[in-house]
């Protein structure tokens, strides 16, 4: 709520005199907020039947659940106590909105001072619209990490030190399945993929115990040669059993390993 009140305050500003953003979470005042005392906005006299936190924020407002703002509350009148009648006006235009913009209402205060629904003005039925659209998905975000053991480096030079200088140089680049890696910047070969992008399948588990994962290297031929590669055991890619191949589709949004500018070499090398 304290962050919607934060994005979109010129969206409200000479339309509405005050906004409460219903969240489970935090719920935001406008006029309360740092951000409507920044804009001039003038105070309403609101009064939030919750804990306040810092200015124009509030907790536990009401109980989870599914209604406004992920609260348990349809009507959101009822995190509401009286206007203060010494700042509170007749008139006064208020908005109410969940945090996902999935809700809300607007209200005019009377000559009690008691909030009434009135028709929502189209140009806030679109700063609702507008909060809505910048909800996105929740998604759970699923990175392994893992490194390159000596064994596994031996497996791929006779001095297994120099990959690792390799891949810090910049002169080999590490995939996980096809799949781009980030490469910390501690000792050894250390990385981390988004598994998102990997194939499926892709992981396995031996008793040591421990995960396994695909790792590739790339480089020049040149390159592997002069770190002491396996160069009398390279095999071409025509010459692999392709029988036995699993193929997966390919990422087009993710780099070729190939492509060039995953190296630090000139295009004229």
């Amino acid at each position: 709520g304290s962050a919607t009140i934060g994005m979109f305050p010129m969206q409200w500003i000479g339309h509405v005199d005050d906004v409460v953003v219903v969240d489970d979470h935090i719920t935001g005042v406008l006029s309360e907020h740092e951000t409507g005392k920044q804009l001039d906005v003038t105070p309403t006299g609101i009064k939030v039947l919750g804990r306040r936190s810092t200015s124009g924020r509030y907790f536990q407002v009401a109980e989870p659940g599914l209604g406004w703002g992920g609260t348990d509350i349809d009507d959101p009148l009822k995190i509401l106590g009286p206007f203060n009648p010494k700042i509170a006006w007749e008139g006064l235009r208020l908005l109410m909105v969940s945090t996902t913009g999935e809700q809300y209402a607007y209200y005019e205060l009377d000559k009690d001072l008691i909030p009434k629904l009135k028709p929502i003005p189209e140009i806030l039925k679109f700063s609702a619209d507008l909060i809505a659209e910048n909800c996105e998905p929740s998604v759970c975000s699923v990175l392994f990490m893992g490194g390159a053991g000596g064994s596994l480096r031996a497996g791929v030079t006779e001095n297994p030190v120099r990959l690792t200088h390799s891949v810090k140089s910049a002169l080999t680049n590490v995939t996980c399945g096809g799949a781009e890696t980030y490469v910390w910047p501690g000792g050894g070969i250390t990385v981390m993929v988004d598994v998102m992008d990997m194939p499926t399948r892709s992981f396995g588990y031996v008793p040591t115990p421990a995960l396994v994962a695909p790792i590739e290297f790339t480089l020049r031929v040149s390159d592997y040669a002069a770190l002491g590669g396996h160069v009398d055991y390279m095999t071409t890619i025509e010459e692999i059993d392709q029988d036995n191949v699993r193929r997966v589709k390919r990422k087009v949004r993710l780099n070729d390993p190939m492509a060039a500018e995953n190296y630090s070499w000139s295009k004229e090398a």
